[in-house]
Order: structure tokens, then C-alpha cells, then sequence
């Protein structure tokens, strides 16, 4: 099922006047995320001018060493010519409830990748194990500064971009897309990834680890496992153009028909 590029023009069009930089998880991996906006923005720079927009589909915390760090860099991003946009994962989901007072969470958080994000933040993770949740909940709160937390809360669903829909792990096949459940949208895999219909728009999803960029129906999938591969991927979009900037390959400029 995986298929891409082919030498032809992209059946879908990207918003006009824009020129899209979608990047995959990033799952606290700084290093990469700082290679990969290096990247685009030379890549950007190397273009016709365009307004630019470079879109996070989510996942930007736990696993990878440098969660905070992840979000401090992507909260105070400020590239000339550039807006930026981050759509919550299903790891910011889970965060954010523990932030409103979901303490049983935190156990379950701890083991998915929580403990790397809490010594991001300064955090030892085996101390806290040991206390109660609500002891747990407000050290959590006490090291994650105001401002990150203001961000977790206000990371956006999904985006449209054209034909294009932007989402952290994809849709509810068949469902209306204004009529999207938030859980689908943070954390489908099934019957989504199999599905092979025409979703009226081509979704740009992460969230479901493949080992290069993957086209099925008209999804695309771009999280190639950056926590531990090294490879994180932007899927980029202007008009009928698409080309993808990795941190292995770089820039690789090729077009697909099928979507």
C-alpha cells in the first residue's frame, strides 16, 4: 500500500498564497527539531517568496530526552516570514489531563514516556513514584512553568490547509469531518489506516510510526519514529507541489498523482 512519489502534479492543491511545512512527532527530540528548522528555512529561502507556515501535528513531548526544551523552541519560534501552528497529540492529551486534575493518569503517563518529559523539566521520576497522587499532581505542576502550560492548553485540533486536513492521528472514516470525534483525532489507528476511500480531502497525519513517509487512500503518513530512528520528517506543501525535508536524507523533491 505504501506509494510515493510519482513524477506528476498532486490531484489535491494547498492553500493559496502559502507555502506549508508539516512536521511529523518530534517526541522530545530537540536536536532533530533544531536540524529540521534549519532546514526549512533554507529550504523556504531558496523558493519564490510565499507567505510560510510550518504546522507540528502533535507529539512534540515524552520519550525523546528534551521535552521541555521541545516546547520552549516551537512556543517562542520566530522565523522571518513564517506563522506557526501546533496541533495537540495524544501525548499532550494525556498531559493536559493530568494538568486539570486527572492525577490517576500519571502512572500510565510515567511509563508511555512521562518520565522523560518530567526530567525535562527538572523532575526525578523515581521520587515520584513513591508519593501519592495528589502530592504527584502538584510537583507536576510546580515544575512545569505557566507558560508551557498555557500552551498545552491552547495547541489547536486540526487544520486545514486547501485540500488539505492536518491532524495528529487521523479520522473516523465515513464521518462528516466537521463531525470528527476529538479521540479519533488524537488517537485513531484503526480503521483508518487500512482504509483506502477517497476521505474528500487528503489527511496529513503522525502519531503511527512508519519507516518512511506512506501513502494509503488519500492519507499520508509522516512520523518516522524520530525518538528512535533520527529521522524526523516535514511533508511539504505549496499549490500542487509536495516535497519532504528530512533530518537523514534532506531535501528529497518529488511529486505525487495519487493524492
Amino acid at each position: 500500500m505504501r506509494r510515493f512519489f510519482t513524477s506528476k502534479p498532486a490531484k489535491r492543491r494547498g492553500q493559496d498564497g502559502w507555502r506549508a511545512y508539516v512536521v511529523g512527532d518530534v517526541h522530545g527530540r530537540l536536536d532533530l527539531l533544531d536540524d529540521l528548522l534549519a532546514r526549512i528555512e533554507a529550504d523556504h529561502a531558496n523558493r519564490s517568496v510565499k507567505r510560510g507556515l510550518i504546522v507540528f501535528l502533535g507529539d512534540l513531548i515524552d520519550r525523546g530526552p528534551a521535552s521541555a526544551g521541545v516546547v520552549e523552541r516551537i512556543r517562542t519560534l520566530k522565523l522571518p516570514g513564517f506563522s506557526t501552528v501546533a496541533i495537540t497529540g495524544n501525548h499532550e492529551e494525556v498531559l493536559r489531563r493530568i494538568l486539570d486534575g486527572e492525577a490517576g493518569e500519571i502512572a500510565g503517563w510515567l511509563r508511555y514516556g512521562g518520565a522523560e518529559t518530567l526530567q525535562s523539566y527538572g523532575l526525578d521520576p523515581d521520587q515520584l513514584r513513591v508519593l501519592g497522587q495528589a502530592e504527584q499532581q502538584e510537583r507536576i505542576l510546580a515544575a512545569i512553568p505557566e507558560a508551557h502550560r498555557h500552551f498545552y492548553a491552547t495547541m489547536a485540533d486540526s487544520l486545514r490547509f486547501g485540500d488539505y486536513l492536518l491532524v495528529h492521528a487521523g479520522i473516523r472514516p465515513g464521518v462528516d469531518l466537521d463531525q470528527q470525534k476529538l479521540h479519533d483525532l488524537r488517537w485513531i489507528r484503526e480503521p483508518f489506516l487500512s482504509d483506502t476511500r477517497d476521505h474528500g480531502v487528503a489527511v496529513v497525519h503522525g502519531h503511527t510510526i512508519s519507516e518512511a513517509v506512506e501513502v494509503v487512500g488519500s492519507r499520508i503518513g509522516i512520523d518516522t519514529g524520530a525518538y528512535s530512528t533520527g529521522r524526523l520528517t516535514a511533508f511539504a506543501i505549496e499549490g500542487k507541489g509536495r516535497w519532504l525535508i528530512d533530518t537523514i536524507d534532506g531535501m528529497r523533491e518529488r511529486e505525487s498523482s495519487r493524492v
